[in-house]
């Protein structure tokens, strides 16, 4: 699933490299109705809204990227359905600061809000060290020279 950061354009940059990957609307819509159960093709057909060959195209590069894999469940006709791979399944949080950033800035009212046992979630960025939440004093360190 590797993508070359040095093949990119611009700023050698993971949020480049991660881009690249999931870096378009229908992936992101993919990885969301996956996530919400849409596991065959047409309840994620349905649940995005994407013209059909951009959806199998998508379906093809986010399985090809180890975002998703394709489980075979018919062999007579041949059907398979898609699941969050741990790469998916780690872009979860992604998804909920943008709905969280959509919410705020987009929506009038949001359509969908995220609980925890009666609390609502705000993503925010926590050290996975010492579990305090991160802002503006964090620091940037390059791992190497660009």
């Amino acid at each position: 699933m590797t993508t070359r950061l040095d093949d990119l354009p611009g700023r050698r940059c993971s949020i480049a490299g991660a881009l690249d990957v999931v870096g378009d609307r229908w992936a992101l819509l993919v990885v969301r109705e996956v996530s919400l159960g849409a596991h065959r093709f047409s309840e994620i057909l349905r649940g995005t809204g994407a013209p059909r060959e951009r959806l199998a195209a998508r379906l093809t590069a986010l399985v090809d990227a180890g975002v998703l894999e394709r489980r075979e469940y018919s062999q007579n006709p041949p059907r398979s359905d898609y699941h969050l791979t741990k790469a998916g399944r780690d872009l979860l949080p992604v998804l909920q600061a943008l709905m969280q950033w959509g919410d705020r800035y987009v929506a009038d009212v949001p359509p969908v809000e995220l609980r925890h046992r009666g609390h609502r979630i705000q993503a925010s960025w926590v050290c996975d060290v010492c579990g305090e939440r991160v802002g503006r004093d964090t620091e940037r360190h390059a791992t190497h020279e660009s």
